[in-house]
């Protein structure tokens, strides 16, 4: 009889939601993750993911660099990123922001730091 279950180890998921998101989502989460020289702006589409992303326009184009943006909107992907406080900025990837709206010359000290 295991009342305790000792000995027995509790599977764990690696997933970010613990388990919960569907294959589809995390599949397409997992490839966006991997695309590299990207920029992304995760959130849901509020008027500070907006600022964000104007913003993150403005410093790309001051950089000269042709670089196109994507808008992540949908929950999972952006749980996927392990944010959980939007508006995010991902850089190849990686997230590199979160929480605030970065002016633009925060985002060029950003983008040069990592590129």
């Amino acid at each position: 009889m295991a009342l305790f279950n000792f000995g027995k180890k509790k599977e764990e998921t690696s997933s970010c939601c613990g388990g919960n998101c569907d294959a589809e989502n995390m599949a397409r989460a997992e490839n966006s993750k991997a695309e590299g020289a990207s920029v992304k702006v995760l959130g849901s589409g509020c008027a500070k993911c907006n600022q964000l992303e104007a913003a993150t326009k403005a410093a790309l184009e001051q950089l000269g660099m042709d670089t196109t943006i994507d808008h992540v909107t949908d929950f999972s992907q952006i749980a996927a990123y392990g944010v959980m406080t939007t508006p995010a900025l991902v850089v190849d990837g990686k997230v590199v922001s979160y929480g605030k709206v970065l002016k633009t010359e925060e985002v060029i000290k950003i983008l040069q730091k990592v590129r």
